[in-house]
């Protein structure tokens, strides 16, 4: 059941190339822009509150759409659901630089919030061009593009919003790179590589082998596969239709666990970073400048080993299961060795290896989703991982809060304790994971 030999090699190259662009130009633009929001806000004369819910409301619409993005561009195909993401996500971004009022802005906000979800479709995308022994490496990659668009954006943004009238020429230039994406997304040679797919999956369902296709029985398509043009014109409702059905699917299929872990190791990792900058200046008395340069090294670490993903994975041949296992618990070690860590120099050395281990992790779990639950969904797939991450962020705060009336040290500690439970349910489904993670192997 491995990548069927492609029609267009170079034509499934070049959609690889121009989606690394493409994510790395998307969260360059947004985190040009996302920094100076809360103080653009304020100017406006929302007060705190308000400000604090206008805030929530990007979070809030993309707990309740991840998923029905995903199996929309499952149903109507990557091309018309990614270019329409983009576009709408441009208007958005167009609106907040005419947001003049408090209403303006909580609309535009909004609007992104429902189709700000070109990331997950170009993941999908990724997992459909490419074998599932490479995707590891592929998408390792486009997460190193799309952080170091992250590293640039803020730098950028924040010489732009010392002009007059800086944040709007921001919004503006944020929004002017989304069309540029869609530019790069409608040059694609689509109709190549939507024959290229046809074989590809047709080749699939004929080799795959018995395990895999039982598990998958809940997840197969309700329509032939979602690169058939004529799909993106069907009756609305019928695409509803279509959209719960395959929801449906993933709700009574056997993947309760590894949404479970994604969501368990999300809540950690963002209990480790919410309020690291408080806990090093209360712990050992730095300024959150110092905090500031210790973030910015992690992420110029973790694009490191989105490149070394390739090699890791051959080092573990391609089994994800343990290499996720393995970095969860490395994780886990981690945020424990920087809860009870003596001095600043034994946070750097944590923060330094956890770069690694957290990219690492992230890579791999939706890796797993993809591999155990079949690519046939796989933008529903990763719809519902995004739903899952995006409860962990709202949850997460309420956590912290709680956990920092009793010390410091208290949200990395609970960290800590659900990074464990996580791990335990890995181990309790020990076989379901590894049959997985080998079947890459006899699949090659």
């Amino acid at each position: 059941g491995g990548r069927a030999t492609t029609a267009s090699p170079a034509a499934s190259a070049r959609f690889v190339r121009c989606l690394y662009a493409v994510g790395f130009l998307d969260l360059f633009g947004v985190s040009m822009v996302v920094p100076l929001m809360n103080l653009h806000i304020k100017s406006l004369g929302a007060s705190h509150t308000v400000a604090g819910i206008i805030g929530s409301l990007y979070g809030i619409m993309q707990l309740f759409t991840s998923t029905f993005v995903g199996c929309w561009s499952d149903i109507v195909g990557r091309q018309y659901s990614l270019l329409a993401c983009i576009l709408l996500s441009a208007l958005g971004y167009f609106l907040l630089g005419n947001s003049t009022t408090v209403f303006l802005f909580a609309i535009s906000r909004v609007l992104v919030g429902i189709f700000k979800h070109t990331l997950s479709i170009s993941k999908a995308l990724l997992s459909d061009l490419v074998s599932e022994r490479d995707r590891p490496l592929v998408m390792g990659r486009f997460n190193a593009a799309s952080s170091v668009g992250f590293i640039l954006g803020p730098v950028v943004g924040g010489y732009l919003a010392e002009l007059k009238g800086g944040f709007y020429q921001t919004a503006f230039i944020c929004a002017s790179i989304f069309l540029l994406n869609g530019g790069l997304v409608w040059m694609l040679p689509w109709s190549e590589e939507n024959t290229s797919n046809r074989n590809h999956y047709q080749d699939k369902e004929t080799n795959s082998f018995s395990a895999k296709s039982n598990h998958k029985h809940h997840l197969k398509s309700a329509t032939s596969r979602a690169v058939t043009n004529s799909s993106f014109f069907q009756s609305p409702w019928i695409q509803a239709a279509t959209v719960l059905k395959k929801i449906k699917g993933i709700a009574c299929s056997n993947l309760w666990d590894v949404f479970l872990v994604r969501f368990l190791m999300s809540v950690a990792i963002l209990l480790y970073y919410s309020n690291f900058t408080l806990a090093l200046e209360e712990r050992f008395g730095v300024k959150p400048l110092f905090s500031g340069y210790l973030m910015s090294y992690s992420s110029a670490l973790g694009v490191l080993a989105g490149c070394l993903l390739g090699p890791i994975t051959k080092l573990y041949g391609h089994n994800t299961y343990r290499l996720l296992l393995h970095s969860s618990t490395f994780t886990c070690t981690l945020i424990l060795l920087y809860a009870s860590a003596p001095s600043i120099w034994m946070v750097i050395l944590s923060s330094t290896f956890l770069a690694f281990s957290t990219t690492i992790g992230r890579t791999c779990i939706i890796d797993l989703e993809l591999t155990v639950g079949g690519n046939e969904a796989s933008g529903t797939l990763l719809g519902v991982g995004q739903s899952v991450t995006s409860v962990g962020r709202i949850i997460a705060p309420l956590l912290s809060g709680i956990a920092q009336e009793f010390s410091p040290c208290g949200p990395p500690s609970l960290a800590v304790g659900l990074a464990l439970v996580a791990i335990v349910i890995m181990n309790a489904n020990k076989q379901k994971y590894h049959s997985h993670g080998s079947g890459k192997l006899k699949d090659q």
